[in-house]
């Protein structure tokens, strides 16, 4: 099966007509049409999958996620176009695996529920496709594509797919073709990131975007409770509204015994965030009090030693976001102070013992060496 796209944007291309906006400015350089493809020559896809009955040879079945369409030489691509997850966050498997799957890029998401139902296993190919200027820049469509194992196809390109192949065995494609860090996690090597940034600097909506393709994931909450607080609470239910229903949900302090816990699940875990998290263990340890016990600094550290173990032997992909206190107020309060010097220090342990290190700022992400 052969795939040529005529146009692989939203339904208003990129850049839009009459728009100035920056993201259409950058775009300008290599315009994208809006979604359409051609199927071997004959079968058109647009923005809602394949259009029209299929000629003779090929076989059209909806399923809840898209429409699978199989070729004569047995080639089968999934078009979940402009479908998001269904409710249950679990796509029906009857249609079985495919070798191809078009995902529109404002449902990432889906390719996690895709492989968590076994529809893309470690063989299948993805897309995404429908690139807009709701996405600052092309360059970012194609890294967040790479997050998430996929491809970030242009106007023009073609994809040739072989039955029951992955991307490696395709004609005149190499290993290095696919999405590094996707492998990476396939494999099972251990990945952790540290997101660091200040407060609403986009660190939280990276680091779950980092994760929306994965199959199996443990959000462990390290805040408090949002009861009593309206403000608090409407952050926790915005973070909540923007994760996957399939996503499990832990909220505790003992963050290395759900690191623990999750490791031998094989799921993968997004700690948010390392703050609160030192925050609470201050609490407990009675470090706020105005005359905190004589080992509290000791038992704060205990925890933090126990935190760090956790990180550094955990064997899949960890996903971690924190505060970066030192670009903030200064502390007016021994207690603040001492949170400040406390966070800072373990900020720098948890990135020496990390493979990627980011700072957010402004909603952009800055990889640090």
């Amino acid at each position: 099966m052969r795939i040529r796209f005529t146009g692989t944007a939203g339904a208003a291309g990129w850049p839009a007509a009459g728009c100035r906006c920056a993201s259409c400015n950058r775009a300008a350089e290599a315009p994208r049409r809006p979604l359409e493809a051609l199927v071997d020559g004959t079968v058109p896809i647009g923005p809602d999958g394949p259009a029209g009955a299929p000629p003779a040879g090929y076989r059209a079945a909806p399923l809840p996620c898209g429409t699978l369409l199989e070729g004569p030489d047995g080639a089968r691509l999934l078009c979940a176009l402009p479908a998001g997850p269904p409710a249950a966050g679990r796509p029906d498997p009857a249609g079985g695996r495919v070798d191809l799957a078009l995902v529109d890029a404002a449902h990432p998401e889906l390719l996690g529920a895709l492989r968590r139902s076994g529809v893309l296993d470690a063989r299948s190919r993805a897309v995404v496709v429908g690139g807009g200027h709701r996405v600052h820049s092309p360059a970012e469509f194609a890294r967040r594509a790479a997050l998430w194992g996929a491809e970030a196809v242009a106007d023009g390109d073609t994809l040739d797919i072989v039955p029951g192949a992955s991307r490696q065995d395709s004609p005149g494609a190499s290993a290095a073709d696919a999405p590094a860090a996707f492998r990476e996690r396939a494999a099972r090597r251990p990945h952790r990131v540290l997101v660091t940034g200040g407060a609403r600097s986009g660190k939280s909506a990276e680091a779950e975007r980092r994760l929306l393709a994965e199959p199996e994931v443990v959000y462990v909450a390290t805040g408090p409770g949002p009861e009593g607080d309206a403000d608090w609470a409407a952050r926790v239910a915005a973070h909540r509204a923007r994760r996957p229903c399939w996503w499990a949900t832990e909220e505790t302090l003992d963050a290395a015994g759900a690191l623990d816990r999750a490791a031998a699940a094989g799921s993968a875990v997004l700690l948010d965030c390392a703050g609160t998290w030192l925050a609470g263990v201050m609490g407990e340890c009675g470090m706020w009090d105005e005359a905190p016990p004589a080992d509290a600094g000791q038992a704060a550290e205990a925890r933090i030693a126990a935190l760090l173990s956790a990180w550094e032997r955990f064997p899949g992909l960890l996903v971690a976001v924190t505060n970066e206190v030192g670009s903030g107020v200064v502390p007016a309060t021994r207690s603040g102070g001492l949170f400040r010097d406390l966070l800072g220090r373990l900020n720098q342990r948890l990135a020496a013992a990390s493979e990627e290190v980011l700072l957010a700022a402004a909603g952009r992400i800055v990889e640090l060496p």
